[in-house]
C-alpha cells in the first residue's frame, strides 16, 4: 500500500523520536583514549624544509614588481626588486625558490644608486621544490633586482580562454600561491617564515582589469596600466594576482565584490551579510587590519573553494546558490584575517595554526549571524569527514603539530585534520575554560603574535602561560599535548548535536526501512547542509530503484549544488546508476574545484570501465583545469587500481536534462554561463 504524505507523517514523527532519542552521533569521530605519556619536548624551530630561503642569513623586507602579462604567450615579465635586511655577519649570498622561471638578469644596487650586474647559478630543478637561485652579493647590497619570465605552465597560474569564463568574451589569468607556488611566478623566498611589504606596478591589455592583493580601488580606470601597494607584512603564499573582465560593486563602505559582469549581481545578493560578519568578528576578536575587504569571485576552475588573500578573498563561484546556505565560507576567509593572515604559521607543519583556528573563528561568526543550530550542522559534517579521513597509514599526519620529515609535500596534510580536528581543539579549550575567558584569550593571541609568523610550539609555550597556568585546574598540560601531538581525538573531546539533523535522520532510516520518501512537508524546509547530511548518511551503495526514486523526487542528477553534487555522484558510481554519467561528465568538465570533483574521480577509477570513463573525462576537462587540480587528477588516475565493473558509457553521452527550478539548491543560471553547474562550504588547502 502506497502511504499518502497525510498518514506517512505518524510514522515519521515516531522514526524521529526514535532518532532524537539515539543522537546524532555519526557527525563525529570516535575519541580514542590518550596514552599517559611524559609532556613532549619543545621542538626548536627549524628551517622550511620546503623552502631554499636562508632567512636566518638576509631576508627580504620588501618587493617592488614590474609585471607585464601577456595572454599571447600565457607569461608574465617580471622585475623583482628586494629590499634586503643582512642578518648574518658574513653572509653574502642571496638564495631565493624559483620553478620554471626563465632568469634574464641580475643586479644588485650599489652605495651610489648605480645597479651593477650580480653572478648567480639557477639550480637543476627538484620535482617538488623547484629550483634553488644562488646569487653572489660580496658587497652585500642593500637592493637586488631579477629581471624573468613565467613558463606557459607555472603551476601557480593559470590562463583561461574567453570560452571558459562566464561572458565568454575575454581572457582571464589569476594566480593561486599557496603553498608553494609563488615561486612559480615570482622569484622569493617562498616560505611562512618571511614576511613583506609589497608594491606591483602592473601592464595589461587595455580592455581588462587588473586586480592584486593589495589596495584595489574600486574607482580605478580600466585601461591596462595599474599600481598596488601592500603596506602589511604578509608571507609569499599571500601574494596574488587576477586579471580579467572585471567590475565591482559595493556591499558596505569597506566590502565589496569583484566578478565578471554576468556574476557580479548574483554574488552581491549572496554576500550580503559580509559587512556583518566583519562587525561580529571585529567585536569578538579586534579591529580589521587590512583596510578593505572585497571578494574576488574567480571562474569554475578555480581550485578552491575560497583563498584567504589579504584585502581580496579568492572565492569559487560554487557558493553562490541563491540562499545563502554556503556563505560560511566567506566567513571562514574573512576569519583568516585574524588567523593566518595577521597570526601566520611559520611552517606547513602547523597548518592548523591557520585552518584550525579559522574554522573556529568561522563557526562562531556563522553561530552569531545564522543560529547554533546552523552551526552545529556545519560542525557535525566537518567532523564525520574526520572519519573518513583517518586510517591506519595516516597516524603521522593526524597530529596538529607534524614532526619535522612526516609532510612529503606541504600541500598533502590531512585537510579535516587541520582544519576540523584544529577547531574541535579550540571548541575543547572554549568548553573547558568558559566562552568569555576563551574569547579574551584569542583576542589578546591575536594581538601578540600580529604580523608574525609563529610554531605550535610557540602556540603552547603562550597558551602555557596565558591559560593553563592561570586555571590549573582546568586542562592539564598532557591534556593539552594529546590534542597536538597524538593522532586521533581524545576521548574527553566535545560532542555536537543537532536536532535537524535528527530529523534527517528520520527520514533516512524511514525510508531506508519502508521506501515511503519523507513528506514534501518535511524536505521543502531543507538546507543545503541537511541535504548534505541525508547523503553522506547512506549506505556505500544503493539499487538502481532506491537511486531512481530518489532522483525523480529531488533531481540530484544535474543539481547546481556543488555540495550536494560531490555527494551525490560518488553515490551513483558506487552503485552502478549509469543514469548519472552524463551529468557526472558535465560535471568533472566544468568545475575545477578539487574539493567537489575529486570524490568522483576517486570512486570511477576502483572500476576499470570507471577508470576508462575517469580518463576521457579527464582528457576533455584537462585544459581547463588548473594546474593544482590536474595535478591531483593525474595522481589519482595514475595509482589506481581497479577491479571489473559494470561497463559505463561514454564521456560525451546525452546529458541528463537540467534540475527543476525547485530541486535542492537549484538556481537559474548565470547570463552567458547557462552551460555548467551554478555558481567550498568550506575552504580546501589554499584556503580553503
Amino acid at each position: 500500500m502506497r502511504l499518502s504524505p497525510r498518514r506517512l507523517l505518524p510514522l515519521f514523527a515516531l522514526c524521529c523520536t526514535i532518532a532524537f532519542a539515539a543522537g546524532c552521533k555519526r557527525d563525529a569521530v570516535e575519541p580514542v583514549a590518550a596514552p599517559a605519556k611524559p609532556a613532549p619536548e619543545a621542538p626548536k624551530v627549524d628551517r622550511d624544509e620546503f623552502s631554499y630561503a636562508e632567512p636566518d642569513k638576509v631576508a627580504i623586507t620588501d618587493l617592488a614588481l614590474e609585471l607585464a602579462v601577456d595572454f599571447d604567450s600565457r607569461t608574465l615579465g617580471g622585475k623583482a626588486t628586494y629590499t634586503l635586511e643582512w642578518k648574518a655577519p658574513a653572509a653574502t649570498q642571496l638564495v631565493l625558490d624559483t620553478r620554471d622561471l626563465k632568469i634574464e638578469a641580475v643586479e644588485g644596487e650599489s652605495a651610489n644608486g648605480q645597479w651593477q650586474p650580480l653572478r648567480y647559478a639557477l639550480a637543476n630543478a627538484d620535482q617538488l621544490l623547484g629550483s634553488k637561485l644562488t646569487i653572489e652579493a660580496p658587497d652585500r647590497n642593500a637592493r637586488i633586482r631579477v629581471t624573468y619570465k613565467t613558463s606557459p605552465e607555472a603551476s601557480g597560474l593559470q590562463w583561461l580562454t574567453p570560452e571558459m569564463t562566464a561572458g565568454k568574451r575575454l581572457p582571464f589569468m589569476f594566480s593561486q600561491s599557496q603553498q608553494i607556488h609563488a615561486r612559480s611566478w615570482v622569484p622569493l623566498q617562498d616560505t611562512t617564515a618571511v614576511r613583506y611589504t609589497y608594491s606591483a606596478h602592473v601592464t595589461t591589455p587595455p580592455e581588462v582589469m587588473a586586480l592584486m592583493s593589495a589596495d584595489n580601488d574600486p574607482r580605478a580606470a580600466r585601461d591596462g596600466d595599474y599600481s598596488f601597494t601592500m603596506p602589511q607584512p604578509i608571507p609569499s603564499y599571500l601574494m596574488a594576482i587576477a586579471v580579467g573582465d572585471l567590475v565591482f560593486k559595493p556591499i558596505t563602505d569597506r566590502a565589496g565584490v569583484w566578478a565578471e559582469p554576468g556574476v557580479v549581481d548574483a554574488a552581491v545578493a549572496e554576500f550580503a551579510d559580509t559587512g556583518k560578519m566583519m562587525e561580529v568578528t571585529e567585536a569578538l576578536y579586534g579591529p580589521y587590519r587590512w583596510g578593505r575587504y572585497d571578494i574576488l569571485v574567480l571562474p569554475p576552475s578555480f581550485p578552491y573553494g575560497g583563498m584567504e588573500n589579504p584585502r581580496l578573498t579568492f572565492a569559487t563561484p560554487t557558493i553562490i546558490v541563491g540562499d545563502q546556505s554556503l556563505v560560511s565560507l566567506i566567513a571562514h576567509e574573512l576569519a583568516h584575517s585574524w588567523s593566518g593572515n595577521l597570526v601566520t604559521f611559520a611552517t606547513s607543519r602547523d597548518a592548523w595554526l591557520n585552518e584550525g583556528f579559522t574554522s573556529y573563528v568561522e563557526s562562531r561568526i556563522v553561530e552569531e549571524l545564522y543560529g547554533r543550530e546552523r552551526a552545529d550542522m556545519e560542525r557535525a559534517i566537518d567532523r564525520a569527514a574526520l572519519r573518513e579521513e583517518f586510517t591506519e597509514d595516516n597516524k603521522p599526519l593526524q597530529a596538529l603539530a607534524i614532526k619535522p620529515g612526516e609532510l612529503d609535500d606541504p600541500d598533502n596534510t590531512l585537510t579535516s585534520t587541520v582544519y576540523h580536528k584544529g577547531a574541535w581543539f579550540l571548541q575543547y579549550l572554549e568548553e573547558k575554560f568558559g566562552r568569555a575567558e576563551f574569547d579574551a584569550f584569542l583576542r589578546a593571541y591575536f594581538d601578540h603574535f600580529a604580523f608574525q609568523s609563529i610554531t605550535s610550539a610557540q602556540f603552547r609555550d603562550y597558551a602555557k602561560a596565558n591559560l593553563l597556568d592561570k586555571h590549573p585546574d582546568k586542562v592539564s598540560q598532557a591534556e593539552f599535548d594529546a590534542w597536538l601531538y597524538d593522532p586521533g581525538i581524545p576521548a574527553d573531546a566535545p560532542q555536537v548535536r543537532s536536532m535537524r539533523f535528527n530529523v534527517v535522520d528520520s527520514a533516512r532510516l524511514a525510508w531506508l526501512g519502508s521506501g515511503q520518501l519523507p513528506p514534501p512537508a518535511i524536505t521543502q524546509a531543507w538546507t543545503t547542509q541537511e541535504w548534505v547530511h541525508f547523503l553522506e548518511s547512506m549506505p556505500d551503495t544503493l539499487t538502481i530503484e532506491q537511486l531512481s526514486q530518489l532522483d525523480t523526487a529531488y533531481t540530484f542528477t544535474g543539481t547546481p549544488n556543488g555540495e550536494i553534487a560531490q555527494r551525490w555522484y560518488p553515490l551513483a558510481v558506487r552503485s552502478g546508476y549509469v543514469r548519472a554519467n552524463p551529468a557526472i561528465a558535465t560535471f568533472l568538465q566544468t568545475i575545477g574545484r578539487r574539493k567537489l570533483i575529486m570524490p568522483t574521480y576517486e570512486a570511477l577509477v576502483k572500476t576499470e570501465s570507471g577508470l576508462a570513463f575517469a580518463r576521457d573525462v579527464f582528457a576533455k576537462a584537462r585544459a581547463g583545469y588548473h594546474p593544482i587540480t590536474t595535478t591531483s587528477v593525474q595522481k589519482v588516475i595514475a595509482e589506481a587500481k581497479p577491479v571489473a565493473g559494470p561497463a559505463m558509457p561514454a564521456a560525451d553521452a546525452q546529458a541528463v536534462p537540467p534540475p527543476a527550478a525547485d530541486a535542492p539548491g537549484a538556481m537559474p543560471a548565470a547570463d552567458g554561463d547557462a552551460t555548467r553547474p551554478a555558481p567550498e562550504a568550506r575552504t580546501e588547502p589554499g584556503g580553503g
